[in-house]
């Protein structure tokens, strides 16, 4: 659910309007909100060089989550991490004596997935996944004063970019490619990309704290941090492309290929499969029928497919397992639930049952209970009777009800929900 106003977003742009950067930037252009347009916010409630110190000191970060880059290449994992000792014997735990000396000789440190390990961007970026409809994940840079991570490249996904300490100055290129699929790498055209960063950039500009800039997919960049310290978060958007649709299209019309008469028939006897010489008819027959299929699909058939990838794509908000199994043992029909924040939930019929389908569960409940369960998706707090009202229980009933949403991780209480379902 897209909560009105795309409150995360319009954080992001500053003073440009959500509908304006759909048209003019969202997939193809630059948009640059410098913190006075962002009305002084330098993203300080996000993340910090505290909390660069505590994920590699006190948290026991492990490779994927951490990688360390210099004069354009990634170091070995080996360089950066070693066991936690007897007990947590683990070989690619963060060092952070080897982090201190690597950074200190000019090494970038780079922490990748913070929207799973560092709360407040959890939250965030969630609350930002739900306002562009598109997954999202958010890395931080750490550049010492006066040095580079890494070489002119190009991302496949496109990047919010959120200075967060210091100064870092950024060449921004147009693309070789634009609007690349995540087929298509940097690597695969390093030479057009060497070339086209000889050339004079298309904008220089230097990102402060609070600055936030959006990079469309395939723009090539590099940045360097400048007299001190610099960090800055990346934002990668997995935007959903023309490309998602076409390959769910030719799924499900491949899918549904052993139902046609004509593409089951046998190839010619002693058919040699090197030449369509003597099997151009059976090319042409199958290219008729993928067409017809491909014309006659559904797009609600598309929706569903394309639905459930974007359900799996992310994962709802966080549930304390032990507090949330205390609630639901202390829960009183005076008491409010809500749906958990990012479930993505829907329902669906199933005969005399409803089907609840959602990131974390799918059950079925008598179809009697689904107003109860339409009014929860609408993602305000409800008084536990007042829920069972809506499904004809009584009060013992509807706290079993409330109780059951609960433990299955579909609703919490209100102070536990940190965004919308």
């Amino acid at each position: 659910m897209v909560r009105a106003g795309r409150p995360a977003l319009t954080r992001l742009l500053g003073t440009l309007a959500p509908d304006a950067f759909a048209r003019d930037h969202w997939g193809h252009t630059l948009h640059l909100a410098d913190v006075e347009d962002r009305g002084g916010d330098e993203f300080t409630d996000l993340f910090s060089l505290d909390a660069v110190d505590e994920l590699v000191s006190d948290r026991a970060l492990r490779t994927p989550f951490l990688r360390v880059a210099k004069d354009g290449s990634t170091l070995p994992e080996s360089t950066f991490t070693s066991s936690g000792g007897t007990g947590a014997g683990m070989p690619d735990q963060a060092d952070d004596s080897r982090l201190l000396r690597l950074f200190a000789d000019g090494s970038t440190i780079v922490l990748q997935g913070l929207h799973r390990t560092w709360s407040p961007i959890r939250a965030f970026a969630a609350d930002l996944a739900d306002d562009l409809g598109s997954p999202v994940q958010v890395n931080a840079y750490v550049t010492p004063a006066a040095n580079q991570g890494f070489d002119d490249h190009y991302d496949v996904h496109d990047v919010f970019v959120l200075q967060v300490s210091g100064t870092k100055r950024w060449a921004l290129r147009q693309p070789v490619l634009p609007q690349p699929l995540r087929s298509q790498p940097w690597t695969d055209r390093r030479e057009e990309v060497a070339a086209a960063a000889r050339e004079p950039a298309y904008l220089e500009t230097t990102l402060r704290p609070g600055d936030c800039l959006y990079l469309p997919r395939g723009w090539i960049h590099s940045a360097r941090a400048m007299g001190e310290v610099s960090t800055h978060l990346t934002i990668g958007v997995h935007a959903w492309t023309r490309h998602h649709v076409a390959r769910a299209a030719l799924d499900l019309v491949g899918a549904g290929l052993g139902d046609e008469s004509d593409v089951r028939q046998s190839l010619p006897l002693g058919v040699d499969l090197s030449s369509p010489d003597g099997w151009g008819a059976d090319v042409e027959q199958v290219r008729s029928t993928l067409l017809r299929r491909l014309r006659d699909l559904p797009a609600e058939e598309l929706a569903a497919v394309l639905h459930e990838d974007q359900r799996r794509s992310a994962r709802p908000a966080p549930v304390r397992p032990l507090a949330q199994a205390a609630a639901a043992e202390q829960l009183g029909a005076d008491d409010a639930v809500v749906l958990r924040g990012h479930l993505a939930a829907t329902l669906r019929e199933h005969g005399d049952r409803v089907g609840v389908v959602s990131r974390v569960a799918e059950f079925t409940l008598p179809a009697s209970y689904r107003p109860a369960l339409e009014r929860l998706l609408q993602a305000d707090p409800v008084v536990v009777r007042d829920l069972g009202g809506l499904a004809g229980l009584d009060e013992a009933g509807a706290v079993d009800l409330a109780r059951g949403l609960l433990r299955r991780g579909v609703a919490c209480l209100p102070e536990q929900s940190p965004g919308p379902g």
